[in-house]
């Protein structure tokens, strides 16, 4: 995703004002001795982290300033720095490739995401899973082409995001629907905000991506959008994602142990709840869930 700094519009705008209704306060954790201590000793001897996130995934990261976040991965880094007793900073990059250099560089110390877990991309890095995900389709109002899975899109025009699993699974289906004489237009866009204006201004008949981030889109113009082909297969198998960290780093170590302890004391549920993410809970937390399988990417 290319994000130099923020990409502002009038999408990422609303979701960056609009805020969960009826929520319950996120409990306030106290210092974990134990935790901290499993922090690398460098993280604990300068007082902070840097977490690095790589632009606006609603209702995860809602991204309102270069290094200012809201939604349900700033509620956990929060809970995670009171946890650990370190300030957390957040730093906005453009996608995963920036993310991975400016960990081998150490720069970041952590990704809450969440972000893919896919065996290829572990050569260097740990996913410390806390969502399970699943792919559909954003509409237009009262769903006029009939999007019901994934075969119906022959014929249509689609956005999907440039690069992701959700671009490979639909021009693998581009090419079936052209042997049939139907074939499919792609609109491949950087970013979620532009894909989802697409499918507001009639230029493309659907967005195919995360359900989550399209969930909550869609709340926040249901006048306008639907969601279609919900918790469906779509081209995909079981989807986990996750935080990122070091591959074998204390920092792995670290964020599990804080994860489950949220798990354990209720935290995760309340923040998951707040922002409308029920279905995409996990029972626990781990480290490298996802099965050592060919899948594709959403994020």
């Amino acid at each position: 995703m290319l994000r130099k700094l923020i990409r502002y519009s009038l999408v990422s705008a609303a979701i960056a004002c609009a805020m969960p209704a009826f929520a319950q306060d996120v409990p306030v954790q106290k210092l974990n001795e134990k935790i901290r201590a499993l922090l690398p000793e460098s993280i604990r001897q300068r007082g902070y982290l840097v977490a690095v996130n790589s632009g606006s995934y609603p209702p995860y990261e809602i991204v309102i300033g270069p290094n200012e976040l809201q939604g349900a991965s700033n509620d956990f880094a929060t809970a995670f720095g009171q946890l650990f007793g370190v300030d957390v900073r957040h730093q906005t990059v453009g996608g995963l490739a920036a993310m991975l250099a400016g960990f081998d560089a150490g720069r970041y110390d952590m990704s809450l995401g969440p972000t893919g877990d896919f065996p290829d991309r572990r050569s260097k890095i740990d996913f410390i899973d806390w969502v399970q995900e699943y792919v559909a389709f954003a509409v237009q109002k009262g769903n006029p082409k009939n999007i019901q899975n994934l075969d119906d899109v022959c014929g249509l025009t689609i956005a999907v995001m440039a690069a992701g699993s959700a671009e490979r699974v639909l021009k693998a289906k581009a090419e079936n629907c052209a042997a049939s004489g139907k074939p499919v237009t792609v609109q491949s866009f950087p970013d979620q905000n532009s894909s989802i204006l697409a499918v507001r201004s009639k230029r493309s008949d659907g967005f195919f991506s995360g359900q989550a981030p399209l969930t909550y889109f869609v709340n926040q113009s249901s006048n306008v959008l639907d969601l279609a082909a919900a918790n469906l297969p779509n081209g995909f198998g079981d989807i986990y994602q996750g935080g990122i960290a070091p591959k074998g780093s204390d920092m792995s170590k670290a964020m599990l142990a804080a994860f489950q302890e949220l798990f354990d004391n209720g935290t995760y549920a309340i923040v998951m709840k707040k922002w409308g993410l029920e279905r995409n809970m996990l029972k626990k937390p781990g480290i490298n869930l996802a099965p050592d399988t060919e899948h594709f990417k959403t994020k």
